[in-house]
């Protein structure tokens, strides 16, 4: 059972690209009943499949392919599954303009079948190959227009991408060799047998690994692919921007760092200073970029770029509370990030406009799209009670329960973050609702939200931001058990 929400997302889109589909309806239909019982798949098998491993592969006795499901998994693979269908549906309306509906749709579900692979991953080699597989069914949606900028960008991801790994690569052959397992275990997987006498050598190679798996996460100055990715159709930017791959990279340093070397081998050293001082640097360097950068999807990117590093830094404290508090971000920022991108992608297909200087008087022109974009606004500002400010809290609080001066700079790093959050995307906000002396209304005219198909999606997360804000106890009591390695 645990193989086939991998396997069947996986063989629908082999089957598409093999065999395109003409007929808009009939592709729609397969594509939305390919992606829905996947979903239902993937969330049976997450809440209701027992412990237990499925091995597919078997190299060695440390070596294996292999499906489990923990509650670091289940988290992400609960995440993937919700949001997937609303991509999916908001794509249906969005990608008429884009062409090539077929291809986009056969890599769209593969990609489905592997980022779930990512979640269920019972061990790093399993984990491994799923993150390179990611890299290889995005690739066609990054280039899916195929001009130059696209080109572009699909060679800089995958250089980006592939020497990243590589470097993850060398981590997980340090951790076979100095380690009892390839498994996940929560607390690490060294053998102090082994790794006495070398721990300066394994906590550089831990600091190659977090880099290695940070590049999905766009962390400084391996950020580059990100911005320059949001030429890709607006539904894809929102998987590589909220879901699909950079939280695979947020997933995988989680991983490393927690189930692979372990906390208690790299808290104090220079080792977590290192990658703690880059998180606090892409932090505010990404908000920075964002408050600069007048094109609107480049904005949204730069500021994914910052709110990757909230959760990375929160990582890096390497505390249980601190474990809690990236968790909660990397949730509530996905359902945050998604609906931002969703609203921008409105606005480009019913307008060709994509400059923040382009939006003045949209706010009554798109009243369902930007009432949504506002909401999301406020959650990635920190206002509460919505999601934003729940995870934002969790992740300073523990910041300042570690009492590192390190620690101290982050939360500094956060509040100047949030003031410049606020300022580049209340820019936004206010030209919609409040725009410049001498608008004519004439000029939004035919300006208007897009089709249900659009505008549900919207709807539906800006609603679920508020409850997540709402209602984070029991799902901060889930993260805390992960944290405690209950789960």
């Amino acid at each position: 059972m645990l193989c086939l929400p991998v396997l069947f997302p996986i063989f629908a889109g082999a089957v598409m690209l093999a065999r395109p589909i003409e007929d808009r309806k009939k592709r729609q239909i397969y594509v939305a009943g390919a992606v829905i019982i996947n979903a239902v798949l993937a969330l049976s098998v997450l809440i209701w499949t027992p412990d237990g491993v499925l091995t597919l592969i078997r190299f060695s006795d440390t070596m294996q392919i292999a499906l489990q499901i923990d509650g670091a998994g289940r988290v992400f693979g609960i995440l993937v599954s919700l949001l997937w269908p609303l991509t999916t549906f908001y794509s249906f309306e969005y990608m008429k303009h884009e062409g090539r509906e077929n291809k986009f749709f056969g890599f769209f579900t593969m990609t489905f079948g592997v980022i779930v692979g990512v979640a269920f991953a019972d061990n790093f080699l399993t984990l491994y190959l799923f993150y390179e597989l990611l890299t290889l069914a995005t690739l066609p949606l990054v280039m899916h227009s195929m001009d130059g900028k696209a080109r572009y960008a699909g060679k800089k991801y995958l250089i980006y991408s592939l020497s990243g790994a590589a470097f993850a690569f060398i981590a997980m052959i340090f951790l076979l060799n100095y380690g009892s397992t390839l498994d996940f275990t929560f607390g690490g997987v060294l053998d102090p047998s082994r790794a006495n006498g070398h721990e300066t050598l394994l906590r550089t190679v831990f600091v190659l690994g977090f880099f290695g798996f940070g590049v999905k996460a766009a962390i400084f100055p391996f950020h580059g692919w990100l911005p320059d990715a949001s030429v890709a159709p607006t539904p894809v930017s929102a998987l590589l921007h909220a879901v699909a791959v950079v939280k695979a990279g947020v997933f995988a340093v989680i991983r490393l760092t927690y189930y692979g070397f372990g906390c208690d081998f790299l808290r104090g050293s220079w080792a977590q200073m290192a990658v703690m001082a880059m998180t606090i640097v892409t932090i505010v360097y990404g908000s920075a970029m964002a408050l600069r950068t007048p094109h609107l999807k480049r904005r949204l990117a730069y500021s994914t770029v910052s709110n990757l590093s909230y959760i990375l830094f929160s990582v890096t404290l390497m505390t249980p509370a601190g474990l809690v508090g990236g968790l909660s971000h990397m949730v509530f920022h996905a359902v945050i990030k998604i609906t931002l991108f969703f609203c921008a992608g409105a606005i480009i297909y019913k307008t060709h406009r994509e400059y923040v200087y382009q939006l003045d008087g949209f706010g009554r022109a798109m009243p369902v799209t930007m009432a949504a974009f506002t909401i999301a606004s406020l959650g990635l500002m920190g206002i509460p009670p919505l999601a934003g400010f729940v995870s934002k809290w969790n992740i300073a609080t523990a910041a300042v329960e570690a009492g590192t001066p390190l620690a101290y700079a982050g939360v500094a790093a956060l509040i100047v973050s949030a003031l410049l959050t606020a300022l580049y995307l209340m820019a936004v906000i206010l030209r919609a609702y409040f725009p410049a002396k001498g608008f004519s209304p004439d000029s939004v005219k035919e300006v208007e939200d897009p089709n249900r198909l659009m505008t549900v999606p919207l709807i539906v997360l800006s609603v679920a931001s508020v409850l997540l804000g709402l209602c984070a106890s029991p799902l901060i009591a889930v993260f805390e058990q992960i944290a405690a390695g209950l789960l």
